[in-house]
Formats: structure tokens, C-alpha cells, sequence
């Protein structure tokens, strides 16, 4: 194919799977049961955090979080007590136990008491370099400074050490994008869309590849940034609405 002819075939494709029915059996379900901004950034990175593996495991590894945290993510964040920490003691998602779960709560704690919320923390991030790896790694960099063990570090992808950062980019896509597709959020209005990364992953991957525009056989940074110069090429001002098309092509045929 030509590239008119897969610009078409992603565009197409994109509308087939961008629309409600793609929110049924993905994390961002549990997203969507939110209207509260800081709810949804909060329940959002938690959810994207253990997103790997079986779909389905993950949608019920984040509706235990919801009600872990007793239906109000942000309230819990800033007014738990440490006795409400204890029902946390038996969490685990994969390699994701509870001690990271703590770090992860305790340092979100310090974001939206110390630096204005994830919103203000992400955008800080893209105004240090305008680009969605600089943003990841300053978050990063802000959630390592909290107290955490080793091994909680792992859970937080770092892009400068050519990690694709799926998640996070995934995350960043349900908060930056808009449309009246009603998946994505679109809450970080001040944050450009054309800025952010597609979130890579073996689906996204190996579909790029076999449709020619992805030559590079890992998934890391450097495929990443492979794959955005081509996608933007496509639409310059919202290029990771393609991962619609290309994680739909790859999980759902």
C-alpha cells in the first residue's frame, strides 16, 4: 500500500474502533465510572500502572483499587488515616504487590499536596522540551524523589532509558485527547495532542511492522520515535488516535 492508502486504512479503522464499545472490555473502563478530574487522574494512573497482561484481570485488579480507596480516589489520597492503609496489605496485580502500592499512594499524596496534581506535574514536564518522553521522565523523577524500595521503581517507565513507555503514554492519550468519540478524556486542555507518543505495545508493534510503518523489531523508545514521525506524517495535530487502529487491528482483528 501506498501511503494514501494506509493513511486511509488507519483512518478507517480508527472510527471502527474509537466509539463507546472499545471502553467495554479495556482499563479505561473503570476510568469512565469517574466525573470528578482529580478522580479520574488519579484512578487513571493507577489503572495504567497494571496495565499489562489479560484485560479483563486488569479491569478487576482497578475496580479493587476503586474500592480500596472507597469509591473517591482523591478523597482517600488526601484524608486517608494510616489505619485505612491496612486494607491495602493485600494487593497484587502481577509483579504490582502492595508495598508498591503504597509508594504509589503516599507519593501521589505528595503530588497534589506539593506540586498542584498530576495535571500541573505532567505539564511542567512537556514545557521542559515539549515532548511526551521529557514529560514521563520528569514525572518520574517527582515520584522517585518520594520515599520508595527499589524495587517500585520498575513500575515507572523511563523513556531516556529507551523504555516505550506504553503505559504512561496510554495514560497521557486518555488525558490530553478529545474528540466526541467519548473513550479518551481530553481534561489536560493545555497540553497538545500533536505532543504525544503512541503507546507501543506487542499488538500496536507488530501490526506497524506488518503494515510497513515500523522497520525497527524492538519495542522501545527508538520505535517509538520511529513510528510517531510516520504517524504524524498521517495527522500532524492528533497522531496517537492511530493507536485505535493499530491495537484494534492487532487484539480484535
Amino acid at each position: 500500500m501506498n501511503n494514501d492508502e494506509l493513511r486511509a486504512l488507519l483512518e478507517a479503522k480508527t472510527k471502527q474502533y474509537n466509539n463507546p464499545r472499545f471502553i467495554s472490555d479495556d482499563p479505561i473502563l473503570v476510568v469512565h465510572r469517574f466525573s470528578k478530574k482529580e478522580d479520574i487522574e488519579i484512578i487513571g494512573i493507577l489503572a495504567a500502572t497494571i496495565a499489562w497482561g489479560n484485560r479483563l484481570s486488569i479491569i478487576r485488579s482497578a475496580n479493587r483499587l476503586v474500592e480500596t480507596m472507597e469509591g473517591a480516589p482523591h478523597h482517600f489520597l488526601l484524608n486517608h488515616q494510616p489505619g485505612d492503609l491496612k486494607r491495602l496489605e493485600n494487593f497484587v496485580h502481577r509483579t504490582f504487590n502492595a508495598s508498591d502500592l503504597l509508594f504509589f499512594i503516599s507519593a501521589l499524596q505528595s503530588i497534589y499536596r506539593d506540586h498542584g496534581g498530576l495535571h500541573e506535574v505532567f505539564t511542567r514536564g512537556f514545557s521542559l522540551g515539549n515532548q511526551a518522553p521529557g514529560a514521563i521522565a520528569h514525572f518520574r523523577k517527582v515520584m522517585l524523589a518520594h520515599d520508595h524500595l527499589p524495587r517500585s521503581a520498575k513500575h515507572i517507565s523511563d523513556p531516556m532509558s529507551n523504555s516505550a513507555a506504553k503505559r504512561l503514554n496510554m495514560y497521557l492519550r486518555w488525558m490530553v485527547r478529545k474528540d466526541d468519540a467519548g473513550v479518551d478524556f481530553g481534561l489536560w486542555t493545555n497540553i497538545n495532542p500533536a505532543l504525544l507518543s503512541i503507546p507501543l505495545d506487542v499488538h500496536t508493534g507488530n501490526v506497524a511492522r506488518k503494515l510497513g510503518l515500523l522497520t525497527r523489531i524492538q519495542n522501545d523508545q527508538r520505535a517509538v520515535q520511529e513510528l510517531d514521525t510516520v504517524l504524524r506524517s498521517f495527522d500532524p495535530d492528533d497522531p496517537v488516535k492511530y493507536d485505535f487502529a493499530l491495537f484494534g487491528m492487532g487484539a480484535m482483528g
